[in-house]
């Protein structure tokens, strides 16, 4: 089977660095992801991190597009509830008609951030998650200029109109959101780097349950998943030794600076716990030489019954990050 790649780059900031840096990094990637064969990249939407400097993926992805030339661009993804659907709407309408074809609209329920960034854009109101399957179909009614003539807002339309559409991916980590994909039509992206826990079981039920839709006539699914690659697999658990730390700080709610150094991470004195827990966390990642990565995505594309895979990694060093990506593009994709 034929796998696509893709990438979710999360702009992280290494102890050291800062966000400026970080979001110049991005964009050098957006470009060598094109130029190695990744089918799309996606930003993601954080909150009040200072370790994550994407909060505001429409912006990014205007640049990112800007900067390329045929990989699709998208978010992974706007945290809708946060939101008016037909704000959303229109971002992604202007973002389309800047750059036709390329543009993805991935959507999510999750909050992004902590509760006080959650009360603060919702100016200290509740944020009412049920809201969200009508938000879901508000903002695909909006994108395809099919409000109903019955509708409080008949007559009105998402600008600017132009002649594609972005199409809507729904992201998740949990049963209900491939449910939801399911029951609207939609393609599903499961964040396994989120949830190393019952990600195949989950897609399954989407691929059930899914309705054939305007947007899809067959269910289509991909995953998430952590991961770093290197020429040998000590390199590669050197690399991703950052992330198992700061997963761990995350986790404890330890004070951050940044993603940490691999020496760093070398020199922590793991707890009988915190062994637990790397070895639990590695379920959300794929590590290893670029064939021991190719076989492990290979292997996590069938039990999800996926043909694409986006690959996500946090590591301390750019260099290091561009290489793991350049590697198994080398080993998948030419």
């Amino acid at each position: 089977m034929s796998i696509k790649l893709s990438i979710l780059d999360q702009s992280p900031i290494s102890e050291g660095s800062n966000a400026v840096e970080s979001l110049k990094n991005t964009a050098e990637l957006a470009r060598k992801a094109e130029e190695w064969g990744y089918t799309r990249f996606w930003v993601s939407e954080h909150h009040d991190a200072t370790t994550l400097a994407g909060s505001s993926p429409e912006i990014l992805i205007a640049h990112l597009a800007a900067v390329t030339s045929t990989i699709r661009i998208g978010s992974g993804g706007v945290m809708l509830p946060h939101y008016s659907a037909y704000k959303v709407a229109e971002n992604f309408k202007l973002l389309e008609a800047l750059y036709p074809g390329r543009i993805d609209a991935g959507i999510g329920r999750a909050p992004g951030g902590m509760p006080r960034a959650t009360y603060a854009l919702h100016d200290g109101e509740y944020r009412d998650t049920n809201k969200f399957p009508q938000q879901v179909d508000d903002l695909l009614m909006y994108l395809n200029d099919n409000v109903p003539t019955n509708h409080p807002y008949a007559g009105l339309k998402a600008t600017p109109v132009s002649d594609s559409v972005s199409p809507v991916w729904m992201l998740g980590s949990s049963p209900n959101s491939g449910l939801l994909a399911a029951e609207k039509g939609l393609p599903y992206m499961f964040a396994q780097f989120i949830n190393g826990e019952g990600g195949p079981s989950y897609a399954a039920r989407y691929q059930e349950r899914f309705q054939p839709s305007a947007y899809l006539q067959q269910p289509e699914q991909a995953v998430a998943i952590f991961f770093a690659c290197a020429e040998t697999e000590e390199e590669a658990e050197r690399i991703i030794s950052s992330l198992d730390l700061s997963m761990l700080m995350l986790e404890q709610g330890m004070p951050s600076k940044g993603t940490p150094s691999p020496e760093k991470a070398k020199n922590h004195p793991y707890s009988p716990y915190e062994q637990l827990r790397v070895i639990e966390n590695r379920k959300r990642m794929i590590v290893g030489t670029p064939k021991m990565v190719r076989a492990q995505i290979e292997k996590l594309a069938e039990e999800y019954g996926a043909n694409e895979v986006m690959l996500v990694i946090i590591a301390y060093d750019f260099q290091d990050k561009l290489k793991s990506y350049e590697l198994i593009a080398k080993e998948m994709l030419k």
